[in-house]
């Protein structure tokens, strides 16, 4: 075979805007006006089961995140009315085989539930808003289990409740119902029946509201989800999370994500540009149409800019009645500007518009944002991405946005983004799910390189009702849904079929599952590869033969004693591209140091060897990991001495919610790049040395303010991209060192502490390259607020973020200090929550008053909707000179 894949492709597809597009479609946000209740009402829950769930005979939680998942535990319903039999069928449009496809039972399901009817009151119910997670709020569960799942309670049933009428413009409509992400188990009721759901919680899912309707009068909504206990591995949120929309077209129009755009040829001078389209016609009379599209360049806010590059000429297609219709055709762009990762390239993006017309009319009018670049998968070199290699930094991250949870939010995501930007990062895998559309929407904007992944789990367990419960009935249409939904977005490189899942274990049965997510993926897909990552599966066994890409977590440099698998699989597979799916696992709390500090490279966290079991903190100095990974230090090695590995993605760019290995009494990770609150640990200097090579940049660690360790051994670390530099303290020389093969940091491990300045100078090729210094804090005396911008938008979403910092009289940083600050928040803005970074706090996220954790303290604050005038935020604490920042909606 050959030893280069290539796969060539462009896509992005960002869903329309929240108002009326053209004629005969609209997408409208329906994201207010809801009513929220936690609970069904007495005696009803067991009318309300989507299925039976086996009992949870033992925890999952606290079990290490590496263990081998167990075979699934089957019961039968028996004769307790359950109602799958009326939501399998919403997903069959992701079913291929249309034998296969759920038939609804002819009578509707005896359910005698009064918040499913119209004329329930629901005045008493919370009114919110989505996106919307209910559970983040808290409080924090005082004992275990769940501490896996971030110590909040996500499970148990909640209904949401909304009102809708309809004009007299929308007779003969089709009106569907969007939801982008629900958790879980959704089930759906209009006006008293129940049209449909989606049990997984990940996926985004269309229900057709148009048989249900009362078209002459106001309908009602009503949506129950059912989280179950021990759903996840980590915090997986709850509620109507994402953004839900309403959406009316024509009867004949462009389908669920309809439109195909590929790009099979590529040159400085031309690319070819295929447009596939899928019509559907709801109606009872078959439709003749003309069907065209037309392509314009998007600017950098993704509006259309500039002429019509090119276009196709009409294409008059039959359309059956209760059916839809492919049509295909293909242009040409001169000299396309290219989608590509930045700083060498740039994410250029275009936007096809199809308009569906009758008879001169039009009908639907759908665009898809898209790009044009070429892949190339190599086995020796790597990605190649326009021709130019591209290695791989990229960073893993789970859904949640730390104190907001994962109630999604456009500024929040970006936040995120532009500091992973700053850090070298080109890349990020989605673990383990189908993220928001809107955050696919950044990184095709924004130029990262994407993994997007469907399941964490597939036949075998690993909690007790995770998604292996569904798997049998749902595996085809959920991975379907998430192709079509994504293959447009020109950010997406690989998309992934799995994690770790136990599938790794059961040899020919498990490929032979393997073998079929994938022929599902390649049905749907051919312009990308695809890639499962496996923490178990070795060369030689089957499943690894499943995939075009081999993704392997922590395996490259080895698993506790087990050596690396880099070269075991580069040998059996010569033609495959080699990734870290899952690299390092490093754990560290931000600004704690403990002492001794070893002198190894890389260690499992131990009690007094980089863990303090009584404070639940885990020391900073970048040199401990969980007992299956290892320091960013190991794992480079082992990337070095394989130049064939294309890169990696670290476990995590970010804490997150639950999974708090290696305390499992904590809320939150220690594996983070940067803390839950966004603020950066050490590590995050650690990788910017590495993956911004060109940027001058150095960086001292510890904090310099220990009195209790005068003339005690405190060793000092060097991170810079620099390649020697030489260490001062309080003007002395300690040293000039220099970088040695596979040494990725700088250590003076025998200076004796003595308060004052430690000061690096850093060079490069013999010539100075970066400065850093630290200094001693006196006692703190004043509190300093920065917020991250000082002008929001005044819709209620956009957020501004405000660092509190506690400082001496001199401005310094008091490293140690945890004075409890209270925020006050004035004007026409509000506070949202707050955080620290401390995976121990248990305080409220929405409290406005909380401990700063090693000096730093986070407040979040949104504009209120429509109200003028600034937004005055105020921290104060006693002892402390308060602080004041003003942002302007």
């Amino acid at each position: 075979m050959n030893s280069i894949l290539s796969f060539r492709v462009v896509p992005a597809m960002l869903l329309l805007m929240a108002a009326a597009t053209a004629a005969g479609r609209e997408r409208l946000s329906f994201n207010d006006g809801w009513r929220f209740h936690m609970g069904d009402p007495d005696g009803t829950t067991p009318q309300l089961q989507y299925d039976v769930r086996p009992p949870i005979r033992q925890s999952a939680d606290g079990k290490v995140a590496d263990a081998r998942p167990d075979e699934a535990e089957r019961v039968q319903a028996g004769a307790q009315p359950v109602l799958k039999p009326w939501i399998l069928p919403s997903g069959n449009a992701f079913v291929r085989d249309p034998a296969k496809r759920a038939v609804r039972p002819a009578q509707e399901p005896q359910v005698d539930v009064p918040y499913v009817k119209a004329g329930f009151d629901d005045t008493a119910w919370q009114a919110v808003s989505l996106p919307h997670d209910w559970a983040i709020a808290g409080p924090f569960l005082a004992s275990g289990p769940y501490g896996g799942m971030g110590r909040l309670k996500t499970w148990g049933p909640v209904w949401y409740r909304k009102q809708f009428a309809l004009s007299a413009a929308d007779n003969g409509k089709s009106v569907f119902l969007d939801i982008d992400g629900a958790m879980s188990h959704a089930m759906v009721w209009l006006n008293g029946r129940l049209v449909g759901g989606r049990p997984y919680g990940y996926n985004s899912f269309r229900l057709d509201l148009t048989p249900y309707l009362d078209k002459h009068g106001r309908n009602q909504l009503a949506i129950r989800l059912d989280n179950p206990a021990e759903s996840a591995r980590w915090y997986p949120g709850a509620g109507l999370y994402r953004n839900v929309w309403l959406t009316k077209t024509a009867p004949v129009h462009v389908g669920q994500w309809g439109t195909v755009v590929r790009t099979p040829l590529v040159t400085p001078a031309s690319a070819t540009v295929e447009l596939a389209v899928t019509v559907d016609n709801d109606g009872a009379q078959e439709a003749d149409v003309d069907v065209t599209t037309q392509v314009q360049a998007l600017d950098a806010a993704g509006q259309p800019s500039g002429p019509v590059l090119a276009g196709t000429a009409p294409q008059r297609i039959r359309v059956a009645a209760r059916a839809s219709q492919a049509v295909q055709a293909a242009v040409q762009i001169a000299h396309p500007r290219l989608w590509g990762p930045p700083p060498a390239q740039q994410p250029h993006r275009y936007v096809a518009t199809t308009i569906v017309r009758r008879d001169g009319r039009v009908l639907d009018r759908y665009e898809t944002p898209f790009g044009i670049r070429t892949l190339r998968f190599d086995a020796t070199q790597g990605l190649f991405v326009n021709g130019e290699r591209v290695r791989i930094q990229g960073v893993n991250n789970h859904h949640d946005l730390g104190a907001l949870g994962a109630a999604f939010n456009m500024r929040a995501a970006e936040r995120q983004l532009d500091m992973l930007r700053e850090m070298g990062v080109n890349a990020i895998r989605m673990s383990h799910n189908p993220p928001a559309p809107e955050l696919l929407e950044l990184t095709d904007r924004m130029g990262f390189l994407v993994i997007d992944e469907v399941f964490d789990s597939w036949e075998r367990k690993k909690t007790p009702h995770d998604f292996h419960l569904l798997f049998p009935d749902w595996h085809e249409q959920d991975l379907r849904a998430m192709l079509r939904r994504d293959r447009n977005h020109p950010s997406i490189m690989l998309w992934s079929v799995g994690n770790e899942v136990g599938e790794q274990y059961t040899g020919e049965a498990g490929a032979a599952l393997g073998n079929r997510l994938a022929a599902i993926a390649r049905e749907e897909d051919t312009t990308r590869p695809l890639t499962n990552a496996m923490n178990y599966a070795k060369a030689e066994m089957p499943l690894p033969g499943t995939v075009d890409v081999i993704g392997l977590n922590y395996q490259g440099a080895g698993i506790r004693s087990l050596p690396g698998q880099f070269p075991a699989f580069h040998q059996r597979y010569p033609d495959k591209m080699i990734i870290s799916t899952e690299s390092a696992s490093a754990l560290s709390s931000r600004g704690e140091y403990q002492f001794p500090v070893p002198g190894t490279i890389s260690g499992p966290v131990r009690p007094g060897v980089g863990g303090d079991p009584k404070t639940k903190q885990v020391s900073s100095y970048e040199l401990f990991a969980a007992d299956f990974g290892s320091s960013p230090d190991r794992s480079w090695s082992a990337d070095d001495q394989n130049p064939y590995v294309a890169g990696e993605f670290v476990w995590t760019g970010f804490d997150y919610l639950g999974e708090p290995t290696p305390y499992y009494d904590a809320r939150s990770s220690y594996s983070g790049i940067i803390d839950l609150a966004g603020f950066k640990k050490d590590r995050f200097y650690l990788y910017q040395s590495r993956w911004r090579p060109d940027l001058p940049m150095a960086h001292i660690l510890p904090h310099w303010t220990w009195p209790e360790r005068v003339g005690e051994t405190t060793p000092v670390h060097v991170f810079t991209s620099g390649d020697e530099a030489e260490l001062f303290v309080n003007g002395q020389s300690q040293g000039r060192r220099k970088m040695a093969p596979y040494e990725y940091r700088l250590r003076w491990d025998y200076v004796a502490y003595q308060p004052g300045e430690v000061a690096v100078v850093a060079y490069k090729d013999g010539k100075e390259w970066a400065r850093d210094v630290v200094r001693t804090a006196q006692a703190p005396a004043a509190l300093h607020a920065q917020a991250d911008r000082t002008r929001i938008a005044a819709d209620g979403k956009d957020l501004a973020f405000i660092t509190v910092r506690i400082a001496d009289a001199a401005g310094i940083t008091s490293p140690r200090a945890a004075h409890a600050i209270r925020f006050t928040v004035s004007g026409a803005g509000e506070l949202v929550a707050t955080d620290n970074g401390d995976a121990t706090s248990f305080t409220p996220f929405p409290s406005s008053e909380r401990a700063a954790f090693n000096g730093l303290c986070l407040a979040i604050v949104r504009a209120k909707p429509g109200q003028k005038g600034p937004i005055m935020v105020r921290a104060e604490a006693d002892g402390l000179q308060a602080a004041l920042v003003t942002i302007n909606p």
